[in-house]
């Protein structure tokens, strides 16, 4: 990941605060670089779910996850679930693939990784969240922006609040082609359920798959330095999950 990122200790201080504030750890795998963990904690509200660490050179997401915890913005009213850590063995070599080279986020449909295998069951012994949202990095772009899967209506509103809400660290990426995509606006790539390619499926994908009816995927620029890309996808995940309210008819955040 970098010099600022050291997985044992990041690993330590998520389970510390995660505890305090009420989350069960389960171990979905341990690996020789270190466990594969999902924190949860029950609510009476809609279920949304977070990851980050699925490559394992961009330590932004982690960390932006720690300081959401630390600063307690985990709702009480809502399900959570959080995969702070998707790739241990790539955070340790600071490398994008896991310790066999496998990009896992291209991986949910071939499950020939350890991780996505048992990243994938767990997922599927579990009810479908009401959001999805992971946290990525990109070495290519100079401002920020997100993939958007929608299984309903498309709302311009959201998009713009996000936006909007990053805009003081990062302008949205402009450009007639962002990661390879046509975005629908500057920073808004709103991406159809299905994968670029057939059997290079994204974690995002599948959980579209599975019915989740919307996902955003947050890119923050990895040239720019690390406390304004946690920041930045702090302040996303606060706007979507504000938004999630009128997209399931839920109050609390």
């Amino acid at each position: 990941m970098s010099a600022e990122f050291d997985l044992h200790d990041y690993l330590t201080a998520f389970r510390d605060a995660a505890e305090a504030r009420g989350f069960t750890a389960g171990l979905l795998a341990q690996l020789e670089a270190g466990p594969l963990i999902a924190w949860e904690r029950p609510g009476s509200g809609p279920r949304v779910y977070l990851s980050a660490g699925i490559h394992g050179d961009e330590p932004a997401g982690p960390l932006a996850l720690l300081e959401l915890l630390c600063g307690d913005f985990f709702d009480e009213a809502v399900q959570w679930s959080i995969c702070p850590i998707l790739n241990p063995s790539g955070c340790v070599e600071s490398r994008r693939e896991n310790a066999l080279g496998v990009d896992l986020n291209r991986d949910y449909w071939l499950r020939s990784s350890l991780e996505v295998m048992t990243h994938a069951q767990w997922l599927d012994q579990r009810p479908t969240p009401d959001l999805f949202i992971s946290l990525h990095e990109d070495w290519e772009s100079e401002g920020f922006y997100f993939y958007e899967i929608n299984l309903g209506e498309e709302d311009l509103g959201r998009s713009q609040l996000i936006l909007d809400a990053v805009r003081p660290w990062f302008a949205p990426e402009s450009g007639p082609e962002i990661d390879g995509h046509t975005p629908r606006e500057a920073g808004w790539i709103y991406h159809a359920a299905e994968p670029d390619l057939p059997e290079g499926w994204p974690e995002a994908i599948y959980l579209a798959k599975m019915g989740c009816p919307i996902s955003f995927t947050f890119e923050t620029p990895s040239r720019a330095p690390l406390a304004q890309r946690v920041a930045a996808h702090v302040a996303a995940v606060k706007a979507a999950c504000a938004g999630l309210c009128d997209q399931v008819g839920e109050s609390g955040f």
